[in-house]
């Protein structure tokens, strides 16, 4: 009698066949329909840390305007957030390296700007890292604020 007990234990632990294969189904059926949700928000949310970094970066140039007096040249650029341009006695570190944008492109930086004439433009080409361009490939820039 205890090895029929024994036996019977044994031969129901797991799971069967069946359970399995309707567990992995709801999972494929959940998939199905959460992935392309979260799929598509990726890009959106490379552009709102572009729109953010812009903002950031933006703010170490008014400190670096309050101490030194003017805006970078647009030849000095971001780089001088990162390194004293032209031995500057006011300069201090405003930046540990220069930034890239999320699509690992360098920000581009004009002085004065033409967007905005009393102070600079700074901006990210987007996805595709050229001018223009719609969608995800458009332009993100400090005149967006």
């Amino acid at each position: 009698m205890n090895r029929m007990k024994r036996n019977k234990s044994i031969s129901q632990a797991g799971f069967t066949l069946i359970e399995i294969m309707v567990v992995v189904v709801i999972i494929g059926l959940l998939a199905t329909l959460i992935l392309p949700n979260v799929l598509g928000r990726q890009d959106q949310a490379l552009q709102i840390k572009a729109k953010a970094d812009i903002k950031a970066i933006g703010g170490q140039l008014a400190l670096y305007k309050l101490d030194n007096f003017a805006y970078p040249s647009t030849s000095e650029g971001v780089q001088a957030l990162v390194s004293n341009p032209g031995g500057k006695s006011n300069w201090r570190g405003y930046l540990d390296k220069k930034p890239m944008d999320p699509w690992q492109n360098e920000y581009q930086y004009l002085q004065p700007g033409q967007k905005n004439p009393t102070r600079f433009d700074l901006w990210s080409y987007g996805s595709d890292g050229a001018p223009g361009g719609e969608g995800t490939a458009k332009d993100i820039g400090n005149w967006d604020d």
